[in-house]
């Protein structure tokens, strides 16, 4: 195994941790992008879903909204618990339990029981969603940590890539169902390579006490506000992403009548851009100075997609704009992601944690909202306002004084 470890990366005392980062950061951004796959997989179905289950468009999006409270509550629950017990331990329970509810999800016939079995797919995938943030908060400080969160974040632009290129196939395959069997098949896979990620979390840095004493962690959190300014900047601009997910497979497919197969190839490719922002941030001296670029180019972008949306019915134009938007949001993702970790990592996975459930909070509002009524309507203010919150924290961001170098 390649000790990655170096004395920006370890604090003084701790015992050096023998990590191979090859396979570190291909099992993280697996377990990052499983959460992606999660929602983004099964986006081409969803027009397919509301025949089957016979219920409105804004009903069905109340799958994103379940899973994603699935996996804000989840993440929750299991961050003072992998602070307490250890991170492997966390992510093979989550894992089977995300097993279980993606295997009841393919034999439902009601769309209530469907909004069930995605309560408890997002619980089981909030394991490895939020560990995949505080597994390099262990090993790394400051520009590393940015560094392999960008790289893990680059990688994962691949997973909303290819998910609903995937999903598109399948499901015009084998119906909605079968993308719920290839999730669950994905699952299994990481449990099996599970095997090979070592503990980094060691007994002598755990949470002492009773795990109930660990959900303290919180309340400090809470009142950090240079942590809540770097989460409710990721989880702004993670809503907004959001809301393009839930609104996309309508306005493509239905709207402007394009298939499945080529709705995934686009919003596929349309995802690149999501990981060549998060690289192109690390390009920045100050990480808070890429953040306030992409709080102002997200801004503008937003205001000329809503107004394009609402005049001008030309899906090209729509397509187009969508780019700088999604570029603009990786480059905040990196920069949330690490600044947020880096001011909560006494208590990594209730920090980890927090930063899920507020982008999830965000997402699991705006995924019926932009549904309602006119959707090219509601999904351009809701473009407008997210884009607005991003900028507003990205401002706030750049006022806090630099830390570690960023």
């Amino acid at each position: 195994m390649v000790n990655n470890s170096t004395p920006s990366s370890s604090n003084a005392g701790q015992s050096v941790l023998a990590i191979n980062f090859t396979f570190l950061v291909i099992y993280l951004a697996g377990l990052s992008a499983f959460g992606s796959f999660v929602n983004d997989m099964y986006l081409p179905s969803l027009p397919e879903m509301t025949h089957f289950f016979g219920c409105s468009a804004s009903t069905v999006q109340l799958g994103l909204t379940f899973g994603m409270i699935g996996l804000g509550v989840g993440q929750l629950i299991l961050g003072p618990f992998s602070d307490k017990y250890g991170r492997k331990r966390v992510l093979i329970i989550s894992l089977v339990v995300f097993c279980a509810g993606a295997v009841a999800s393919v034999f439902a016939r009601t769309i209530f029981f469907f909004l069930v079995c995605r309560l408890v797919q997002g619980l089981g995938a909030s394991g490895g969603y939020f560990l995949a943030r505080t597994i390099p908060t262990d090993i790394y400080h400051g520009r590393t940590l940015a560094k392999t969160m960008a790289i893990v974040g680059a990688i994962n632009g691949f997973a909303p890539a290819s998910a609903p290129v995937i999903g598109g196939f399948v499901s015009a395959r084998f119906g909605w169902q079968g993308v719920f069997v290839v999730l669950t098949v994905f699952a299994v896979v990481l449990l099996c390579f599970s095997r090979r990620l070592k503990e980094t979390l060691p007994p002598a840095r755990r949470s002492a006490g009773s795990v109930w004493k660990a959900f303290g962690g919180y309340f400090a959190l809470a009142r950090n506000y240079r942590f809540m300014v770097h989460v409710t900047l990721k989880g702004a601009a993670l809503g907004l992403l959001f809301a393009y997910l839930s609104s996309a497979p309508f306005i493509m497919q239905t709207h402007f009548g394009y298939s499945q197969t080529v709705f995934g190839c686009i919003v596929g490719g349309n995802a690149l851009c999501v990981a060549a922002g998060s690289m192109v941030a690390l390009k920045f001296r100050k990480l808070k100075r890429g953040a306030v670029v992409g709080g102002w180019a997200l801004m503008v972008t937003a205001l000329a997609e809503s107004v394009t949306m609402l005049t001008i019915d030309d899906f090209w134009t729509y397509e187009l704009l969508l780019l700088p938007m999604l570029f603009s949001m990786g480059m905040i993702f990196t920069v949330g992601n690490t600044l947020a970790m880096n001011e909560g990592r006494s208590d990594a996975g209730d920090a980890s944690a927090v930063i899920g459930v507020v982008g999830y909070v965000f997402g699991a509002v705006v995924a019926p909202v932009v549904g309602a009524g006119d959707i090219m309507r509601s999904t351009a203010l809701t473009f407008v306002v997210l884009a607005a919150v991003t900028l507003v924290f990205s401002v706030l961001s750049r006022r806090i004084p630099a830390d570690l170098d960023q």
